[in-house]
């Protein structure tokens, strides 16, 4: 028997939610075309394994991937859209995909992520090995294929600043801080990394039992720091782990490049966060 097949995934299996707003819809194509490369992977170890694909649209316009969305049909891929209830927010679009799973996994991933192939498998071996593993998060490239470095601990208000709206020449100054912060010193291409602090939402694959038991994302933020809100409370319910075994593509960029709006909204956010986590400035 394989690891996979050990799991008895048969009735319980993977889902999946993607929340979009006025998506990139080449950037949606290529972050689905890679799930479903990523499911035929798994698939080609357990053929019968159920897979559900939640694509959450919060509005702002036209979502077509409707064409992708067949290829995942054809793979045997259950396809939800769930629309129709306005822009609310990236965590509670989550929270209406997560409501109505009753998989054993769920990811949580990002329209500009793309999977490697096999990804998929290789997170679902690992969950198998390690029991004690609630939540794995992925090493995570850019473009180029550049490790991105998305595990953090817990941050001050002067790393938020230096590493989110510093010109890269005076971000320089701050070198060794942010790869403090950025946990350079642990994170790498080949070890595994036990309980950091806090992890990306770009793809965070949780068993679903802990994601229930922690309700899903906190609502109160819309948009920024609801992964940061949800990685410090996994770790009251089970261990985080970092299993670059597991690996993505990352085409995402920070809130100072996205406009005012999207700094106004960090702000917010960020005043929530360390409002009940607590305050760090320096």
């Amino acid at each position: 028997m394989n690891a996979i097949s050990a799991l008895g995934l048969k009735s319980e299996g993977l889902s999946v939610s993607v929340v979009v707003y006025r998506p990139d819809v080449a950037k949606l194509n290529a972050t689905l075309a890679s799930f479903g490369a990523a499911c035929e992977e798994l698939r080609a170890i357990n053929c019968s394994i159920p897979i559900a694909l939640y694509l959450v649209d919060n509005g702002g316009g036209e979502a077509d991937a409707s064409s992708t969305l067949e290829t995942l049909g054809i793979q045997n891929v259950v396809v939800t859209v769930i629309a129709g209830h306005g822009n609310v927010g990236y965590g509670r679009g989550h929270n209406l995909a997560i409501e109505r799973s009753n998989s054993r996994y769920h990811l949580v991933l990002n329209p500009d992520i793309e999977l490697a192939s096999d990804a998929l498998k290789e997170a679902l071996n690992f969950f198998d090995s390690h029991a004690e593993a609630g939540l794995i998060t992925p090493w995570i490239g850019d473009e180029h294929g550049r490790q991105q470095f998305l595990c953090r601990r817990y941050p001050t208000l002067l790393d938020l600043f230096a590493r989110g709206f510093l010109p890269a020449r005076l971000r320089a100054l701050f070198t060794r801080r942010l790869a403090r912060y950025e946990m350079r010193d642990q994170i790498n291409a080949r070890d595994i990394v036990w309980d950091p602090p806090i992890v990306s939402g770009c793809f965070m694959l949780f068993r679903t039992s802990v994601l229930k038991q922690l309700g899903g994302f906190d609502a109160r933020y819309f948009l920024y720091f609801e992964d940061y809100d949800l990685s410090l409370r996994a770790h009251d319910v089970t261990r985080v782990v970092y299993a670059p075994a597991v690996r993505v593509l990352h085409h995402g960029g920070g809130a100072a490049r996205k406009g005012s709006a999207h700094i106004r909204m960090f702000m917010a956010s960020a005043y929530k966060f360390f409002n009940r986590f607590g305050w760090k400035w320096l």
